[in-house]
């Protein structure tokens, strides 16, 4: 479940009118393109993978660890992704 949370910012003038004018263009709120913008750059990039293990699901798990048999067991989704 997404929760938001009301927040105010000052910003200039002539920046919040520019973002105002691209929100309309995109047929978006302020609200939402300004969030679409802030989520976009501040995403966790996604660790790329060399050549040759583009393949292996389990090397997504090289940075974090691969997770224990009994998340896998307990996670049926996970397991079919890991192909266990």
């Amino acid at each position: 479940m997404r929760t938001s949370t009301q927040t105010a910012f000052r910003l200039p003038t002539d920046l919040l009118g520019r973002l105002k004018r691209n929100a309309r263009e995109k047929n978006l709120s302020l609200n939402a393109y300004v969030t679409e913008i802030l989520q976009r750059e501040t995403a966790v990039p996604f660790p790329k993978l060399p050549p040759e293990e583009e393949d292996d699901p389990l090397q997504l798990f090289c940075c974090t660890g691969m997770p224990s048999r009994e998340t896998i067991d307990a996670d049926p989704k996970l397991a079919h992704l890991l192909r266990v």
